[in-house]
C-alpha cells in the first residue's frame, strides 16, 4: 500500500488572496469623509487601510449630530487627531474634495 503525504487541510488547492472591492490607494494622503453605521461622520487624511476597510485617518474631525435628531448633523465639530476606524462600521467613504451637500430629492417640498 502506498502512503500519501499528510496535508494540513486536506484540500491542496491554492487559496486565492482576498482582494478589497475598493481601491483606496488613490486616496492615500488625501482628505476623505467617512460615514459610519449609527450615523456618525468623520473627515480626515487617509493614512492607511486594509482589505477589511479598517482605516487610519490623521487630523480627524468628527462632525457632531443634533441631540434631538441623531440623523441630522450640526455645524459643531470636535478634533480627534489620529484614529483607527473599524471597517465593519464603515458605511460610506468619499473624497472630501468635490463633495457637496444636496437637498433630499425624495422629500416632499412645501410650497
Amino acid at each position: 500500500m502506498a502512503s500519501t503525504p499528510a496535508t494540513g487541510g486536506g484540500d491542496q488547492k491554492e487559496r486565492k488572496k482576498k482582494e478589497s472591492i475598493l481601491d483606496l490607494s488613490k486616496y492615500l494622503d488625501k482628505p476623505i469623509r467617512v460615514k459610519f453605521s449609527g450615523g456618525r461622520e468623520s473627515s480626515g487624511i487617509l493614512k492607511g487601510f486594509d482589505q477589511l476597510l479598517n482605516l487610519v485617518l490623521d487630523n480627524t474631525t468628527e462632525h457632531l449630530r443634533d441631540p434631538d435628531d441623531p440623523y441630522r448633523l450640526t455645524e459643531d465639530t470636535r478634533q480627534l487627531g489620529l484614529v483607527v476606524c473599524r471597517g465593519t462600521a464603515v458605511v460610506l467613504i468619499c473624497p472630501a474634495d468635490g463633495m457637496e451637500s444636496i437637498p433630499n430629492p425624495f422629500v416632499q417640498q412645501d410650497g
